[in-house]
This record gives C-alpha cells, sequence and structure tokens, in this order.
C-alpha cells in the first residue's frame, strides 16, 4: 500500500515521505511569496528546519524566520512574532514543528493584520466575528511531530502569561491553506515525545468518540485513528526509524483534531491548566490523567467504550479498553501519575476553577462540578 496522497479536509494536504521537497510550491499553492518561517527554540537550528529555509531561498522566496516560541507559546511571543513578520514585509506564515509552533505561526498570520488585541479573539460565542477576515495571512503548515493536528484546525491553545491559564483563540480562515505531512520529519524526534505526541492524538479521539455531542462523521474519525495509534505508536516508539508507523501517526494526529469538533472532554480540562501552570508536556500529562478520566466516565461510557474495544480488537469491553489504556502508559514510560510528572505544591482550588472554565469541560461525558472535578485530580496524584 503507498502511503504516499494528496487529501483535502478543505486543507489542501500533501501527505507522503519526502514531500518537504514541495514547500515552495505549497507557498505558491496558498499565495505566499514572501513567508515567515514559525517553529520553536528547539528546531530552529535543526538539519529539518534549515533545509526548509534553504528550499524557501533557492525558490527565490526568502530565508526568514521567528523561534522565539515556548513550549506552552504567550501572548508575549505572538506580539514578538507580529512585529517580525510587520518589519520584514512578509505575505505569509510557515508554520513548522509540534503544536507550539503551528499554533504561534497560525496566531501570528491571524494576528498580522488586526487593530484588537488577542484575546477578543477567545473562543466564546460568536467573538470570531470580530476579526478582520479579509486582512489574515495565508498559512502553510508543516508537523514535525505527530500528535497536536494543529495543522488541520482552526484554533490556536495560546497561554496568557500573567494568568497561567490556556486560551483558545478561533478563527475559520487560521484553518491551513495547505499542509505537508512528511513523516520522514518526525524521524528524529526523541521517544519521549514520540510518546507524548502520540498519546496526546490517542486522547483527542478517545474524547470525541466519547463526547456526547452528535458529530457521526467525527465519530467515525476518531475510532479508526485511535486503531492506528493502538497498531503503530509502540512501533514508532521503539523504532523511530519505521516510517510506516510515522506515516500512520501522523494520520492519527490529523484524524484526532478533525474528530474532536465533537468534543473533548475531562482529560483536557485538567491537562490544560495543569501545563500552563507547572509546564508540564501538553501529550504527557493526557497520557498520565488518562486512566482516572476513564474511570469517573465509566458510568456513561462503559458500553460506548465496549463497541470501541471490539473494533479495536480488546477484549473485555471497558474493563480491558482501561486496562489497555494503562498497558500501553507502561510500555512508553508515561509516569505513573501527575506527581512522578513533576507536578508538586498545586494550587488544587486554582486548577479545579481553570479546569472547569477550559471549553473543554462541556464535552465531558459526566458534569463536571467543583466537588467530582476536585475529587478526579486528587485521585491523579
Amino acid at each position: 500500500m503507498s502511503l504516499v496522497a494528496n487529501w483535502s479536509y478543505p486543507t489542501a494536504v500533501r501527505f507522503g515521505a519526502g514531500r518537504i521537497s514541495e514547500i515552495a510550491e505549497a507557498c505558491t499553492a496558498a499565495g505566499i511569496t514572501k513567508p515567515l518561517l514559525v517553529t520553536d527554540k528547539g528546531l530552529a537550528d535543526l538539519p529539518i528546519t534549515q533545509a526548509t529555509l534553504e528550499l524557501l531561498t533557492t525558490a527565490g522566496l526568502g530565508r526568514a524566520m521567528f523561534s522565539d516560541v515556548d513550549p506552552n507559546p504567550t501572548e508575549q511571543n505572538a506580539e514578538e512574532g507580529v512585529a517580525i513578520y510587520r518589519e520584514g514585509g512578509h505575505d505569509g506564515v510557515v508554520a513548522f514543528g509540534g503544536g507550539s509552533g503551528l499554533d504561534l505561526g497560525k496566531v501570528i498570520a491571524f494576528m498580522a493584520g488586526q487593530t484588537r488585541p488577542l484575546w477578543d479573539f477567545e473562543d466564546i460565542d460568536d467573538w470570531w466575528t470580530r476579526a478582520d477576515a479579509d486582512a489574515i495571512a495565508p498559512i502553510v503548515a508543516v508537523p514535525t511531530t505527530a500528535g497536536t493536528g494543529s495543522e488541520v484546525g482552526r484554533a490556536s491553545v495560546i497561554t496568557n502569561s500573567e494568568t497561567h491559564e490556556k486560551k483558545i483563540i478561533f478563527h475559520p480562515k487560521i484553518l491551513p491553506a495547505v499542509v505537508i505531512c512528511d513523516p520522514e520529519l518526525t524521524v528524529g524526534m526523541p521517544p519521549a515525545i514520540t510518546a507524548g505526541t502520540g498519546m496526546d492524538a490517542f486522547a483527542h479521539c478517545l474524547e470525541a468518540y466519547c463526547s456526547p455531542h452528535y458529530h457521526p462523521m467525527s465519530q467515525g474519525i476518531a475510532l479508526e485513528g485511535m486503531r492506528l495509534v493502538k497498531d503503530n505508536l509502540l512501533t514508532a516508539f521503539e523504532d523511530g526509524t519505521n516510517l510506516v508507523a510515522r506515516a500512520h501517526m501522523m494520520s492519527a494526529a490529523a484524524m484526532g483534531a478533525t474528530a474532536f469538533q465533537k468534543g473533548l472532554g475531562a482529560i483536557h480540562a485538567l491537562s490544560h491548566p495543569i501545563g500552563a501552570v507547572h509546564h508540564t508536556h501538553h501529550g504527557t500529562t493526557n497520557a498520565v490523567v488518562m486512566q482516572q478520566v476513564l474511570m469517573f466516565n465509566r458510568p456513561r461510557v462503559r458500553k460506548h467504550l465496549a463497541r470501541a474495544a471490539n473494533y479495536l480488537s480488546i477484549s473485555g469491553g471497558f474493563d480491558g479498553f482501561y486496562k489497555f489504556v494503562g498497558e500501553m502508559n507502561a510500555k512508553l514510560g508515561i509516569p505513573a501519575n501527575l506527581t512522578a510528572l513533576g507536578v508538586t505544591e498545586p494550587d488544587m482550588d486554582a486548577l479545579v476553577a481553570s479546569a472547569l472554565q477550559d471549553p473543554s469541560c462541556g464535552g465531558n461525558p459526566v458534569k463536571m462540578t467543583v466537588k467530582n472535578t476536585t475529587e478526579l485530580l486528587e485521585s491523579c496524584f
């Protein structure tokens, strides 16, 4: 089976090993003649990033990069990136990297032409309509991890540096125009990042599948996304050069972000404030709290996940699914609890309050309250 394809989400996706060679064509297709490549600090000097810049330079599209991006990007990162974008006279963004680089790149393209502050476009009600849609610059997205799926999303997660809260910035036009999914770019991911990002993709699919909202298409995508993670994450973790496993994980990541239009839940509602305050890796945090959230939601998802277990060839219904998650975490070296992850002296009341304000909690099968969310969070330590 060939793992090279062109898809449309409506984002145009160029999928397959070696397709980073098409970066200049992708920019042209998106209408970009002078791109700003946005990535994170860790990727800036790596060969895959420098080779991509060289491809842009050779094609006559310039060589400009902004990489002052924190692991949990902030509005300060966005302001600095927008200033660089405007000063350089750029007309589009190449968002390059994991969730941090992708999310911030999308926000820079969004905010470069706006006059209102970033938080005016938080994903609340119809706040996105406040934006000048015609001023949003085109985006080409190039994921180098397989987890967030931000490359096919219409939102970015940005941390408020003053309140330490993660906020979702949404607009339909920050959906990238073209995406290059090249599994060769993920080969250099360390095993721990492969594990964390892979479990992030699994969490997206799992929570979308369990969300009580109605969206049959997302339901099917989520189910197949879970299967791809189940069948390929351990292989990618143990043999990072396996391009078949890497390719399937890139598909699962995009599928998870497509599926969670149906909703997310308590995994993300807990993970967002923990990551914002304690600076933990997002996907790894999702994995750490996953079993506790499964048990929390058991009364509402037991039969549902029994059907998923059948599809995934996991015996034992819900209990078998729960056991599978624990075994997968152990094989991937995921910390056993939040204490082992490095979360110490947590302000439980503040974390619970932030979790209940997070948009993800509205998609949880069991209604989250101060009491039960406190008990859930305590069980994660």
